[in-house]
């Protein structure tokens, strides 16, 4: 993120696991991703608190299509219920697992506990 010291964050970018059920549905509405308010990493449960900051990144089209550009990932600074900042997001274009299941929501990074 632009402007912010990252200095002490971790790198992570691994699959989460969004609590089915959980999704803010008012985003879905606006036609973006509703932010899954309980996720699983590495068999823990994560609650979020609050949605500290949003962006997105996009990338040019293909073909006739390379005039426009297509959100790819959208990013959300997150608190967690036990207080630890991270961030995840949202990849419109999933990756796919062995079992054919589309990989949707990742960990990007998480501050260090101060």
């Amino acid at each position: 993120m632009p402007g912010e010291d990252r200095e002490h964050e971790a790198f992570i970018d691994e699959p989460i696991t969004p609590k089915p059920g959980s999704f803010d549905t008012a985003a879905m509405a606006r036609g973006g991703p509703g932010i899954p308010r309980v996720f699983t990493w590495r068999d823990r449960e994560y609650h979020v608190a609050r949605v500290l900051r949003t962006w997105r990144t996009r990338q040019p089209g293909v073909g006739k299509d390379k005039i426009w550009l297509y959100t790819r990932k959208h990013f959300y600074r997150i608190r967690t219920t036990s207080g630890q900042a991270m961030t995840i997001y949202f990849d419109r274009k999933p990756q796919w697992t062995r079992e054919r299941k589309p990989m949707r929501w990742f960990l990007y990074s998480v501050a260090a506990q101060q």
